[in-house]
C-alpha cells in the first residue's frame, strides 16, 4: 500500500450552522467512500469579529 500525502490550505466555509471544510474536486478519485484518511488542522489565522 502506497501512502499518499496531500496539504492544502483552506478558509472554513459555512453551510447554515455549520463550519465545513471543502475537498478540492481534484482529490474526489483518491477520496472515494470507505476510504479511510487521517486529518490534522492546524489553525493559521482567526479572523476578527465585528
Amino acid at each position: 500500500m502506497t501512502v499518499k500525502q496531500f496539504v492544502i490550505t483552506k478558509k472554513i466555509a459555512k453551510h447554515g450552522s455549520q463550519a465545513i471544510i471543502v475537498v478540492p474536486r481534484i482529490l474526489e478519485k483518491h477520496l472515494k467512500p470507505k476510504t479511510v484518511v487521517k486529518l490534522t488542522i492546524d489553525i493559521l489565522e482567526v479572523p476578527n469579529e465585528c
